[in-house]
């Protein structure tokens, strides 16, 4: 049976590709945990866990949504680099019920103790940078395996998370070196991704000028970041660390202008990644004004995770969904809505860091925008990654 009646064939579809086990759960806990963070935030409930509320939510969007979209992208996508067959069945089953575990074990850990808590926590992606590099490996496919070094930082940051958290009451380090690693992971895949389907599209719908190759001062503009951030997560605060992180903006923002975005309009599955990118450009800014002291620091580091990996995995899902089921790749309304929200949700959420006045108010609408957009996820594309490609 060759690789593609084997994907086909292979029941449960749920277990038939990473991308649909891990996408769905994300974007349902994407969805529940929100719902649960405004009451958490509000005082009006409180989980049996030993992180503050505070930390909870922060730990939660990094390595429990952004984790399980990251995994479902990095099984997908290693097959394509490869051509060897995805990760399923059983092996795939046991990393979803370790991402899961994972979950119980953070809301529950003033029972089961910090200590089994981070282990089980952590494991998870210990195992998925170990099964991507056995599968890079295995293929021959080595210009890859860099992808695996911000995914093994973000690794190492998780367990930073635990320890810091435990040690101090609160994660600051860890907690900025996460959000580093998913932004060089942003800026790699996304400058790989966010050019090529713009190229492929407007080859095809809108003649005209084209994305620039990736090339030398992609590379720059990437090594530059890469240390801006590095700063960042040493020392947030001082001259130095704000020239070098709006230096790194302004890079990030003349790479995506030379991607032809204002030439997209007319497809929202390409629009979508065009306006995520833009957000690590402003991200970049706001960080580096917050090192001035001329805004507050949570306005970037909201641009970078709401903005940025809130509508870039939002816009990974829905594509990919779509692509690797057998759909047309087209975004209908409701994909056009859940589109919309994210990006609402975002803006409002930097919105509240920078207008503390309106701050309560523009939570709110940040809760239920966030909640719209990967509950909506959830629903709409549920049928299709549950159903066998071409059922």
């Amino acid at each position: 049976m060759n690789a593609t009646l084997r994907l086909r064939a292979y029941r449960p579809a749920l277990l038939s590709h990473g991308f649909r086990p891990f996408f769905l759960l994300g974007a349902c806990w994407a969805a529940l945990s929100v719902a649960l963070w405004l009451p958490l935030f509000e005082g009006e409930i409180a989980l049996p866990t030993l992180f503050s509320p505070r930390d909870w939510h922060v730990h939660e969007m990094l390595f429990g949504y952004v984790a399980a979209v990251l995994t479902g992208f990095l099984l997908t996508a290693i097959p394509n680099w490869t051509g060897r067959l995805p990760l399923q069945g059983l092996s795939l089953l046991f990393l979803v019920i370790v991402w899961l575990a994972g979950r119980i074990v953070i809301g529950c850990s003033v029972y089961v103790g910090w200590f089994i808590a981070a282990l089980v926590d952590c494991s998870f992606l210990v195992l998925v940078v170990a099964a991507a590099a056995r599968e890079i490996i295995a293929g021959r496919n080595w210009r890859n395996l860099n992808v695996l070094i911000p995914v093994s930082i973000l690794a190492l940051a998780n367990a930073g998370f635990h320890a810091e958290a435990n040690i101090s009451g609160s994660s600051r380090y860890a907690l900025r070196t996460a959000i580093a690693a998913i932004l060089v992971l942003i800026m790699l895949i996304g400058g790989r991704i966010v050019p090529s389907f713009t190229r492929n599209w407007l080859a095809r719908e809108n003649p005209g000028r084209l994305p620039l190759p990736f090339g030398p001062f992609d590379k720059a503009a990437l090594a530059f970041s890469a240390g801006a951030l590095c700063f960042w997560v040493s020392m947030p605060d001082g001259a130095l660390t704000g020239v070098a992180l709006c230096g790194a903006s302004l890079f990030q923002l003349v790479r995506l202008a030379r991607w032809a975005g204002e030439r997209t309009a007319r497809e929202p599955l390409v629009l979508v990644l065009h306006i995520a990118y833009g957000f690590v450009s402003l991200g970049f800014l706001l960080a580096g004004l917050a090192a001035f002291g001329l805004v507050l620091p949570s306005a970037g580091m909201h641009a970078w995770m709401a903005g940025a990996a809130g509508t870039m995995t939002l816009a990974v899902m829905t594509r990919a969904s779509l692509g690797h089921t057998g759909q047309a790749l087209v975004a209908g309304a409701g994909t056009q809505l859940i589109y919309a929200a994210v990006v609402i949700g975002a803006l409002a959420r930097v919105g509240a860091s920078l207008l503390p006045e309106w701050g309560l108010v523009l939570i709110h609408v940040t809760a239920l925008a966030w909640i719209t957009a990967f509950g909506g996820f959830a629903l709409l594309y549920a049928p299709v990654l549950l159903r066998a490609r071409g059922a």
